[in-house]
């Protein structure tokens, strides 16, 4: 009879156990694909961005004597930046490839827009004032994006690291992802700004 009891009560530990692992899986399961429908959604605004960067260029192209090395910078970051979305993971190396080519453009675009504040038709312009409208759109969108990427990595990261939850992420390779992290010198976010 005890050899009974002992039985089911080893069947009972293995059931609550399995059940356990089968259900901790399925969330971090959901939890990852959170990260990944996340991190997406921070490259379709990165991806907005650099479509709106060639109607920008156009624009200015148009109406204004322009520096040329910084349109043509621009448009070869944009070229990089596209064929560098075709990589969708939220790995450490695609964030920072990401991170990179987005200061850089960002950075670019700050420039060309600086030259157009010397043509006030240029401002003036309705195409111009839109294109204006849709990248300040676009840049909090990203910052959206981004906070909202690093509330799902944190969500996954701390379930990945917790007990014990954390021998389930150990036992079916599941591990920390990387946040959306400011680097060195960089306290505040590149702004593209219309005056």
């Amino acid at each position: 009879m005890n050899k009974k009891l002992g039985l089911y009560i080893l069947l009972g530990i293995v059931l609550v156990a399995g059940l356990y692992t089968a259900t901790s899986y399925n969330r971090f399961i959901n939890k990852q694909e959170n990260v990944n429908k996340y991190w997406a959604d921070v490259q379709r605004t990165y991806q907005r961005r650099a479509d709106l960067i060639p109607s920008l260029v156009q624009t200015v192209k148009g109406m204004a004597n322009y520096e040329k090395e910084t349109l043509e910078k621009i448009t070869e970051l944009r070229n990089r930046i596209t064929g560098a979305s075709l990589n969708t993971d939220a790995s450490p190396e695609s964030i920072a490839l990401q991170e990179q080519l987005q200061q850089e453009l960002a950075v670019n675009a700050n420039r060309l827009i600086a030259t157009v504040e010397a043509y006030p038709n240029l401002r003036g312009t309705e195409g111009f004032l839109n294109l204006q409208t849709q990248m300040e759109g676009t840049e909090r969108r990203i910052k959206v994006a981004r906070q909202d990427y690093n509330e799902a990595v944190n969500e996954y990261n701390v379930r990945v690291r917790t007990f014990p939850s954390s021998m389930t992420a150990k036992l079916f390779g599941f591990t920390v992802k990387p946040p959306f992290a400011a680097d060195a010198g960089t306290e505040k976010a590149i702004e593209i700004k219309f005056k």
